[in-house]
C-alpha cells in the first residue's frame, strides 16, 4: 500500500517563500512521476509541477506555466519529493496535493495515489 505524505505548508506573507515535502511509504515505481496540483477555495484541482523519470537516476521537472520562475520541484530519490516556492502571492494560497502516476500528466484522473495536502496560505 503506498501512502503519501505532505508537509511543509503554512501561513507567510507576499513575497515570503516556503518548502514542501513529500514523503512516500511504500513501492513507488522509480519510473513513475511524482508532481504537485494545488486546489483553491471553489476551484478545480490545478496542475503545478512534476518530475518524470529520465533514466537512471535522472529525472526532468515539468510547470505550468504561471509556475515557472517561482517553483521549483525536487526529485531526491524514488519516494521524495520536495519543491521550493519563491515569491509567494495571495492567489497561491490553495491546499497543496502530492501524486504518483505512471507519468507526468497535466490531468489529475491520471494519477493513482495522492497525498491528505499541505495548507500554503499567503496574506497580503
Amino acid at each position: 500500500q503506498v501512502r503519501l505524505v505532505e508537509s511543509g505548508g503554512g501561513l507567510v506573507q507576499a513575497g515570503g517563500s516556503l518548502r514542501l515535502s513529500c514523503a512516500a511509504s511504500g513501492r513507488i515505481f522509480s519510473t513513475y512521476a511524482m508532481s504537485w496540483f494545488r486546489q483553491a477555495p471553489g476551484k478545480e484541482r490545478e496542475f503545478v509541477a512534476a518530475t518524470r523519470f529520465g533514466g537512471g537516476n535522472r529525472y526532468y521537472a515539468d510547470y505550468a506555466d504561471s509556475m515557472s520562475g517561482r517553483f521549483t520541484i525536487i526529485r531526491d530519490n524514488a519516494n521524495t519529493l520536495s519543491m521550493r516556492m519563491i515569491n509567494l502571492k495571495p492567489e497561491d494560497t490553495a491546499i497543496y496535493y502530492c501524486a504518483a502516476g505512471p507519468r507526468s500528466d497535466y490531468d489529475p484522473t491520471n494519477y493513482d495515489y495522492w497525498g491528505q495536502g499541505t495548507q500554503v496560505t499567503v496574506s497580503s
